[in-house]
C-alpha cells in the first residue's frame, strides 16, 4: 500500500487501567487496550493505523509506560495528535506523550529493559475487613494480603532470580523455543508514608520491582505467586531456587492475581532518544 500524503511514523508513551480490558492485545468481541487505541486514532485522524506494542500485557495487567508506534496520517502537530487522541480515549486509557519515531525503531524488539511493580497491601491490624480481602480504594491496583509476609526471605528467594538463567518453570515464550532471560533487578521494598494515619485500620504497602530484558508470558505473576509462598512460609528461598534450576511450570506457583501488576517502564538505547 502506498503511503497516503502526510503519513508520519510516531511513538506514543501510553497508559492505561486494565482492569476491565483483555490485554494489551486485539481480540474480536472483547475490549482491548491496542483495540481502543486504533478505534480514537482512526476516529481523530479519518484513516485506520496498526498500532504495535512493546508487550502483551495480560487480561487485567496496568500500564504506566507502555509504548506503542504506528504511521498515522496526520498533517497537524504532534501536540494536537496528542489531544485529539486522548479526546476519543475512554477514561481508563491515557497518551502520555507523542514523539516522532527514530529510524529503524520498533516498540518491541527495539527495547533493552523493561520494568514491571507488583504492588501489595497489607493490613497493620487484623480486622474483619481486612480477613475478607475487601479494601475499595485499593482493590484495582493491588492485592491485598491479610497476613504478614516474610520480606527478608522473599528477597532472599528473589535474589536467586538475578542474572541470565533459564526461566521456563516461570512462563512460556511470545515466539520461537528460548526462555532464556536476563533479569537486572528483583526486590521487594515497603513503601514509606510520612503522612500521619487518620485510619484506624490503616494498610501498608509493599512492592515487588523486577526488571529483565525481557519476559515470557506470565512471568512476572508467576514470580509473584512463588515469592508470596516464600513470605507466607509455605516455600523456602532454597525451594524457589530448585525450582528456577527444575526447568519445569508445575514447580512454579499459581500466578499472582492480575490487578496488582503494572508495567512501568520500557528503555530503549540512548540514541534513540526518546520522551527525553
Amino acid at each position: 500500500m502506498e503511503p497516503l500524503p502526510g503519513d508520519r511514523a510516531i511513538v506514543a508513551l501510553v497508559a492505561y487501567d486494565g482492569t476491565d480490558y483483555y490485554g494489551f492485545q486485539i481480540q474480536e468481541g472483547v475490549p482491548t487496550i491496542q483495540g481502543v487505541l486504533e478505534e480514537a486514532l482512526a476516529a481523530c485522524t479519518g484513516h485506520f493505523a496498526r498500532i504495535t506494542g512493546s508487550g502483551r500485557t495480560d487480561t487485567g495487567v496496568h500500564a504506566r509506560g507502555q509504548v506503542v508506534s504506528a504511521t498515522v496520517t496526520w498533517r497537524h502537530s504532534l501536540e494536537a495528535l496528542q489531544r485529539a487522541w486522548n479526546s476519543h480515549l475512554p477514561q481508563a486509557v491515557l497518551v502520555r506523550r507523542v514523539v516522532a519515531a527514530p529510524p529503524g525503531f520498533h516498540p518491541r524488539f527495539s527495547a533493552v529493559r523493561r520494568t514491571y511493580r507488583y504492588t501489595i497491601h497489607q493490613p497493620m491490624t487484623l480486622d474483619q475487613p481486612a480477613l475478607l480481602g475487601r479494601f475499595p480504594l485499593v482493590d484495582r491496583f493491588s492485592l491485598v494480603e491479610p497476613r504478614p509476609l516474610d520480606l527478608a526471605a522473599m528477597n532472599q528467594a528473589a535474589a536467586f532470580l538475578v542474572g541470565e538463567h533459564d526461566f521456563a518453570t516461570f512462563g512460556q515464550p511470545p515466539q520461537g523455543e528460548s526462555t532464556v532471560r536476563r533479569i537486572f533487578q528483583a526486590e521487594w521494598r515497603p513503601v514509606r508514608c510520612d503522612l500521619p494515619s487518620l485510619d484506624p485500620h490503616p494498610l501498608q504497602q509493599v512492592v515487588f520491582t523486577v526488571t529483565a530484558n525481557a519476559f515470557l508470558r506470565r512471568m512476572v505473576r508467576n514470580l509473584a505467586g512463588t515469592l508470596l509462598e516464600v513470605g507466607r512460609g509455605r516455600r523456602s528461598p532454597e525451594e524457589v531456587r530448585q525450582a528456577l534450576e527444575g526447568q519445569q511450570r508445575e514447580l512454579s506457583a499459581p500466578p499472582a492475581p492480575a490487578r496488582g501488576l503494572v508495567l512501568e517502564r520500557v528503555q530503549y538505547p540512548a540514541e534513540f532518544k526518546l520522551f527525553d
